[in-house]
C-alpha cells in the first residue's frame, strides 16, 4: 500500500508491486507515478472530454476491458457528464485534474481514451483524425501518407498535428472551429481519404475489408463519429514495453529512425525534457470546415 495527495485528494495505491508488464516487469505502481508525472504535459488535451477508460485491473497478460461509465464507487470528487447514448445517458468520466487521473491507474486504467469534442457543446467536434493504419510493417508508407495528408492541408493553409499511436500506426489531426455537426466532420473526412486514396492508389486505401486492403495503408476516418474516441495523448498503450502515444512535430514524425513505439514509458521523460510539447498550441489552430471542404478536390 501507498499514499498519494494530489489537489488536496489522499489516494491510496494498492498492490504497487502488482506487475502489470510482464515482459520488461513494468508494475502497477509505475504506471500511476508515469501518470502523475505526465500529467502538467497530457491535461491540457484532457481537460473538458468524455473519458473511455481501457482497464486492465490484473495486468496486459489477462484480458481487459472497455469502459465508458463511471463506477458507482469512484469518489464524488471525480468530474462527470452525463452524455445522451441511444437508449438514454451515460455518465462518463472528466479528467481535469492530475488526481482523477492517478485514481484511475490505480483502478487499472491503462489507456485513456478522449472523446473527439468538449462535453460543453458534445455535438460538435473541434478534431477531425485520420488514423493511418499499415496492413504491415512497413512504417516508412505510414509516413508517406502522413507527409501526403499534411501537404494536401498545407496547400489551403490548414494546419494538421501528428502522433504516434503507440501500436502500430500515427494519427493526423486537424483541430476544428466548433460549429460542424460529427456527420459533416465524418463526411469531409471521408471525402478527403478518398481523394488522397484515389491519388495514391499504390499505398494508401479506403478500403474496409482487410482482404481488400492488400499491403496498402488504410485511410480510417471512423473515429469521427458522436461516441467515438481516439488514444490519449501521452496515454500508455497495453503493449509489451508499455509504448507511450506521442505527440510529435512533423520534422520528427518523418525521419527514418522513427517509429510508433519508439517513446515508452522508460524513455518519454527524457524527450519531455528535451523539448517542449508539439501540441501545446494546437487549440489556437483551428479551421473551419468549410476550408476543409477544398481538400476533397
Amino acid at each position: 500500500m501507498g499514499r498519494i495527495e494530489l489537489e488536496g485528494h489522499d489516494i491510496e495505491i494498492s498492490n504497487r508491486d502488482k506487475v502489470f508488464f510482464p515482459a520488461s516487469d513494468i508494475t502497477k505502481g509505475d504506471l500511476v507515478d508515469y501518470y502523475a508525472k505526465v500529467a502538467d504535459a497530457a491535461l491540457p488535451h484532457y481537460r473538458g472530454r468524455a473519458l473511455t477508460m481501457q482497464r486492465f485491473p490484473d495486468g496486459i497478460a489477462k484480458n481487459g476491458f472497455f469502459q465508458k461509465n463511471a463506477s458507482d464507487y469512484f469518489p464524488d470528487w471525480i468530474e462527470t457528464a452525463a452524455l445522451e447514448k441511444k437508449d438514454g445517458t451515460v455518465r462518463q468520466v472528466v479528467i481535469n485534474g492530475p488526481a482523477t487521473l492517478v485514481y484511475l491507474a490505480n483502478q487499472g486504467m491503462i489507456t485513456p481514451h478522449l472523446g473527439l469534442s468538449r462535453i460543453d457543446k458534445v455535438e460538435t467536434p473541434d478534431r477531425m483524425i485520420l488514423d493511418l493504419d499499415p496492413a504491415d510493417d512497413d512504417f516508412s508508407k505510414v509516413q508517406r501518407a502522413a507527409m501526403r495528408l499534411r501537404k494536401l492541408f498545407g496547400q489551403h493553409d490548414i494546419e494538421s498535428f501528428v502522433q504516434t499511436t503507440g501500436s502500430r500506426g500515427l494519427h493526423v489531426i486537424v483541430p476544428l472551429r466548433r460549429a460542424a455537426t460529427f456527420d459533416e466532420v465524418r463526411g469531409c473526412a471521408q471525402r478527403i481519404a478518398k481523394t488522397l486514396a484515389d491519388a495514391n492508389s499504390d499505398e494508401l486505401t479506403t478500403e474496409q475489408r482487410k482482404t481488400d486492403r492488400r499491403d496498402r495503408v488504410y485511410l480510417d476516418t471512423a473515429r469521427n463519429a458522436y461516441g467515438q474516441t481516439a488514444v490519449a495523448p501521452y496515454a500508455v498503450r497495453a503493449l509489451p514495453g508499455a509504448p507511450i502515444a506521442t505527440p510529435l512535430a512533423w520534422d520528427e514524425a518523418l525521419r527514418p529512425d522513427m517509429t510508433p513505439q519508439k517513446y515508452t514509458i522508460a524513455n518519454i521523460f527524457r524527450r519531455l525534457g528535451q523539448t517542449k510539447d508539439p501540441w501545446r498550441d494546437i487549440d489556437k489552430a483551428v479551421s473551419p470546415l468549410q476550408a476543409l471542404r477544398a481538400c476533397e478536390r
